[in-house]
């Protein structure tokens, strides 16, 4: 793998090979080891408005946040198309339906982040962040290999290393803090309204890495959970329109609000 091409190229550019050749490995875990469930099952889940968990149609709501949410949630699930989707503007809702927003927090959508990559200068674009004073905390990539091919996680990678990077520059040059040596940044890939979860942690060694283009000898292990709904087969089809689906992937979505910090 240390053989593997480096190359100067932007986040929304690369691929398994580039994970390959930055020694940074995918591994799944069910719901209890990734969102260190102390107990069975996912964490109370709440919500702003309760008739999200309860309503399928849009034409049903009498509350225009409900209608709005619902309605943007149809729109996500239809095929993409040349127009920008509608799938960052469902998980703009989504995130503050379930309460990633409080003050002190705003989202982001299309966020430039720099970062120098085998030399040069190659910023990554994000599809939707949250960031606060101190930088950006959370991540959300739409997969859009329907509509432009890639894999949207070397992509959602790509990102979190570049996140990391940029706010320790914030850490340095604004707030005065030493940089950190590590963190774990939590990030969301989309297709549609179905989301897989990863937590992505970045050190100094492999931003320097990336910036060298060079082999890391430490191997990132890269955490992930794809949630478990009543069937799994049509997860991607399926997303959150269901009931039963949504109700269980708004869980995860609960129980990984710890990571954004």
């Amino acid at each position: 793998m240390a053989n593997l091409i480096r190359s100067a190229k932007s986040g929304s550019d690369w691929t398994e090979n580039d994970l390959a050749a930055y020694h940074i490995c995918i591994v799944y875990q069910d719901a209890a080891t990734f969102f260190q469930i102390p107990g069975p099952g996912l964490p109370p889940l709440v919500v702003r408005h309760p008739a999200v968990l309860s309503l399928s149609c849009p034409a049903t709501a009498s509350d225009e946040d409900v209608y709005h949410f619902l309605r943007t949630l149809d729109l996500a699930m239809l095929p993409s198309d040349a127009e920008e989707s509608a799938v960052d503007d469902f998980a703009v809702l989504l995130l503050k339906e379930l309460g990633y927003v409080p003050i002190g927090r705003i989202l982001r959508t299309r966020k430039y982040i720099p970062l120098v990559i085998c030399g040069e200068n190659r910023p990554a674009k994000t599809d939707v962040c949250i960031i606060d004073d101190g930088g950006i905390l959370l991540l959300v990539q739409e997969d859009k290999q329907q509509a432009e091919g890639g894999n949207p996680v070397p992509q959602l990678v790509a990102e979190a290393i570049t996140a990391f990077y940029s706010n320790n520059v914030n850490r340095e040059q604004t707030l005065g803090l030493p940089p950190l040596p590590s963190k774990v940044v939590p990030g969301i890939t989309m297709k549609g309204s179905a989301p897989i979860f990863f937590k992505v942690p970045v050190s100094k060694e492999l931003v320097a890495a990336v910036i060298g283009g060079v082999y890391p000898a430490t191997e990132t292990i890269v955490y992930a959970h794809l949630p478990l709904i009543p069937r799994p087969v049509e997860h991607w089809n399926e997303g959150m329109k269901p009931l039963d689906n949504r109700l269980i992937i708004m869980s995860c979505y609960e129980a990984f609000k710890q990571f954004v910090n």
